[in-house]
């Protein structure tokens, strides 16, 4: 079964499924003309029953004088068979949609994000007949939003690069952007998107710091999950994350942190000293 941050990565396009043609003109460099109409279409690549063939996520374009089916698929590591894989994809979801086909994939994972970009060839040694290249979007190529304006503009994208940068360090940059970016649009589809954040960050010291934000701050959209109801239940959740994001870390806590932690009520000292765990080196690091 398919974790929730890998089809986060991927789903993230339909939720906004304009968002393809911003991250191919914003973060690739490779604009496709104006779309028509983008729509969500079936991503089952069937051709007989003995064979299952499912891409993650197709997108059909509309343009002129063109359209296109871009097929966005999420890899969380590395698999000798993927790339025939996506060369089925490319050659059926063509030929079944009439339209040309673009492979984009997306990885948290720097190595596979490399190894994903290369040039897969498929056929003889020496003598391919079939070369795969995806495009790529991972850590090493995707910058992150930190700036609050930048995050307000293009809200969908921002989650995207938090979703790629989900285990670096400057993912706590972008979240502190995010949250208060989402405050900007209708809150009911801020709601489902803060949840939709914290399912792409999980497995990730990210996904405590989430949960700490929608549990400390105070936003039309707040999360139901998260909402506590009352201060002290806010502040004693994020207490609690802090000493998780420590722990996950591999940081020892000593009982004089762990006591001033759980003691502390002050939202605002939490929230800093979130920030300082996803980097600090020892546990007496986040209250400098």
């Amino acid at each position: 079964m398919a974790s929730l941050y890998h089809e986060a990565l991927h789903r993230i396009f339909q939720e906004d499924t304009s968002l393809v043609a911003r991250a191919f003109d914003r973060l690739l460099g490779a604009a496709i003309p104006e779309p028509r109409k983008i729509s969500v279409v079936d991503s089952d690549l069937n051709e007989c029953k003995a064979i299952v063939r499912r891409g993650d996520t197709l997108l059909l374009v509309e343009a002129d004088p063109d359209r296109y089916v871009v097929i966005v698929e999420s890899q969380t590591e590395t698999a000798d068979d993927k790339p025939l894989a996506w060369a089925y994809y490319l050659s059926h979801a063509a030929a079944k949609y009439d339209a040309l086909p673009a492979l984009l994939v997306i990885s948290r994972s720097r190595s596979t994000a490399g190894w994903s970009r290369q040039f897969h060839r498929l056929g003889l040694p020496g003598l391919p007949s079939l070369i795969v290249c995806p495009l790529v979007l991972g850590p090493d190529n995707v910058p992150v939003i930190t700036d609050l304006a930048e995050a307000c503009q293009d809200v969908s994208l921002t989650i995207l690069t938090a979703l790629i940068h989900a285990c670096d360090s400057e993912v706590g940059g972008i979240l502190n952007v995010l949250a208060p970016a989402l405050s900007t649009i209708d809150p009911d589809i801020a709601k489902d998107l803060a949840e939709f954040t914290e399912a792409g960050l999980q497995g990730t010291p990210a996904q405590a710091l989430w949960r700490a934000l929608m549990s400390a701050m105070t936003f039309p959209y707040q999360s139901e999950l998260r909402s506590l109801g009352h201060e002290e239940g806010r502040a004693d959740e994020a207490a609690r994350m802090v000493l998780r994001v420590l722990e996950r870390r591999g940081v020892a806590v000593s009982d004089q942190v762990r006591d001033r932690v759980l003691d502390c009520t002050d939202s605002a000292a939490l929230e800093r000293w979130f920030d300082r765990a996803l980097e600090a080196t020892t546990a007496d690091e986040i209250f400098d």
